[in-house]
């Protein structure tokens, strides 16, 4: 059975990833220019396939058959062939809902404000809907066609309980943006997000920091793919291959960041995580004395740490900007919101979290340099270091043991 993703153009995709684990079919991506899709579509040369942008809609004179959620929606993420004909859905519906049920969110009698007014805003709105929301609202720059401007939005809709964003505001390389001020909205109760490129957009990280439940798309596209992969296979989708699909592309985009003190081990272990995971593995010091063309101390002496602290920060966001990663940070690299935002938006923490008299004072590390300093060090660090991690791993024991250890925990 081949099967597969067409749009243009297609870049990366982890769609591939996710169909292997949840079957055993042959699934290929095909990036078909605009004046192919018709020669395509005709020959029929496919069990199956999963469109993107920009063919949603420009697929549907194609197809034989639709289903009620793709001809509400007006557009389509799936066909189906079936002895000949084409049969079109939309499982981008089911992602989003499955994404807003896992978290927990109540729409019933609810405002809703849905930012965007493209195709996904539509399967955003149909969402919405389904969950017996009360109001919703579609916000763009202009506020054309039905929609209200993000001033009115902020101005009148300011008990709005629950935002979704459909816009690519925040996407990569794009990566501080934000479409709203969620102080403007004082009883929002959850954020939804369809970005999953970094894994936690800036929208994202902000409503977390502000005690607002609020997920990225990446559940999303993991959910929509079990379904395709579903209907591509005649079958019912279930929690088990949602879950799967997610695990699977999870694992593969997200970062593990290690922090802790100088000398705790990070690189060492970091390395034996990465070959275990088939990560490629970065050190954010390594980056700086690329940069900076001599090692680290020697920057430090001649430059002081302010100036090595701004190269520091170009580091650690050349290394958090990509998935994929195990990232060693320098001891002092969470000392700074921005580097710790940047490392969130794409990576989980794990503090390496070594006993005082396990670490050794070098005088190659300038804020370390002899026993004395480095437990001020530690006394100073110890409690930012386990606020900003999401998991504290005991790095006292040996190197493998201890990159074991974090594997095992990570992938749970």
């Amino acid at each position: 059975m081949n099967c597969g993703l067409i749009g243009y153009p297609l870049g990366h995709s982890y769609s591939p990833q996710i169909h292997r684990a949840l079957a055993d079919y042959d699934y290929r991506l095909w990036p078909l220019k605009p004046e192919e899709l018709e020669t395509f579509l005709v020959k029929r040369d496919f069990a199956g396939i999963n469109v993107t942008i920009p063919y949603k809609e420009r697929v549907i004179p194609y197809l034989d058959q639709l289903s009620d959620t793709a001809r509400a929606i007006g557009a389509v993420n799936t066909v189906v062939n079936r002895d000949g004909k084409l049969y079109g859905d939309n499982t981008d519906l089911a992602g989003m809902l499955a994404l807003i049920r896992r978290m927990g969110l109540v729409l019933s009698g609810k405002k809703v404000l849905i930012l965007g007014t493209g195709g996904t805003s539509k399967t955003a709105r149909a969402a919405a809907s389904q969950l017996g929301a009360a109001e919703v609202y579609r916000v763009s720059r202009s506020g054309r066609d039905g929609a209200v401007t993000y001033r009115q939005a902020e101005e009148e809709h300011r008990d709005a309980a629950c935002i979704i964003n459909t816009t690519p505001c925040g996407m990569y390389p794009d990566l501080g943006g934000c479409p709203v001020e969620l102080d403007s909205f004082p009883r929002l109760e959850g954020v939804v997000d369809v970005i999953y490129n970094p894994l936690r957009s800036e929208l994202v990280l902000g409503a977390r920091q502000r005690g607002i439940p609020a997920e990225g798309g990446l559940y999303m596209l993991a959910a929509q793919a079990a379904y395709a992969s579903a209907l591509f296979r005649g079958c019912e989708a279930t929690a088990g291959d949602i879950e799967l699909a997610y695990r699977t592309v999870l694992r593969q985009m997200e970062n593990i960041v290690l922090i802790g003190m100088p000398s705790s081990g990070k690189t060492t272990v970091g390395r034996l995580l990465a070959q275990r995971t088939g990560k490629e593995f970065v050190d954010t010091d390594a980056l700086v004395e690329q940069a900076v063309g001599m090692p680290v101390p020697d920057y430090f002496a001649a430059k002081g740490e302010s100036a090595f602290r701004e190269r520091e920060k170009e580091a650690v966001a050349s290394a958090a900007a990509g998935g994929g990663k195990v990232i060693a940070t320098g001891g002092g690299a969470v000392l700074r919101p921005e580097n710790l935002r940047a490392l969130r938006r794409t990576g989980r923490l794990v503090f390496l979290d070594r006993s005082p008299d396990k670490l050794t004072a070098t005088a190659d590390r300038p804020l370390s340099a002899d026993p004395e300093a480095l437990r001020r060090r530690y006394e100073e660090r110890y409690d930012i270091y386990c606020a900003a991690a999401d998991l504290r791993v005991n790095g006292d024991g040996s190197p493998e043991d201890t990159a074991e250890r974090i594997e095992k925990e990570w992938t749970i």
